[in-house]
């Protein structure tokens, strides 16, 4: 998983507002032309989404706007089996800061959205995501202000500040 909802491989139980999301992208890591029957059998209007009220979007790797390196650090997250079930099923997930990474990198408002609330997250993998509680006092469910250049991903640098360019 790449898009938004691979933040259910580092959490066991995600913030809430980081699963408002009706779709999840799905790299098929072993067969790539899987995609396509990904979003045959359970994509956009399909019986899966009539069924079940979400959809899955089958991608390549080029959909995750990550830092390089990010196929490394993809979180393994085992599936329980079905009932009657032989198989289990093994998700690759995109590690949370890849994800939110990911997420400024590709802009929208709704990533930015996504990357904040993830920002005022407690992110401790492989927990339950509590509310982080800065010096403003935060707690699950405020949003960041647009002021707040500590916790707004867009708004990392100060009035008045310079970027040094690498050399």
């Amino acid at each position: 998983m790449i898009g938004s909802q691979a933040i259910l491989g580092s959490y066991e139980r995600p913030p809430e507002e980081l699963l408002h999301s009706l779709e999840v992208d799905i790299w098929p890591l072993r067969d790539p032309g899987g995609a396509d029957l990904i979003d045959g059998a359970l994509g956009d209007g399909s019986q899966f989404h009539v069924a079940f009220g979400y959809y899955a979007h089958g991608v390549g790797p080029e959909t995750a706007k990550a830092p390089a390196g990010w196929r490394e650090r993809l979180v393994k997250r085992d599936v329980p089996p079905r009932a009657g079930a032989e198989r289990t099923i093994v998700a690759w997930c995109l590690e949370v800061h890849d994800l939110v990474l990911s997420k400024c990198a590709a802009g929208r408002e709704r990533d930015w959205d996504y990357a904040g609330g993830a920002a005022c997250t407690d992110r401790r993998p492989g927990r339950a995501a509590r509310p982080r509680r800065g010096s403003a006092g935060r707690r699950r469910g405020d949003r960041p202000r647009r002021d707040d250049a500590a916790r707004d991903p867009r708004r990392g640098l100060k009035t008045g500040t310079k970027r040094v360019p690498n050399k």
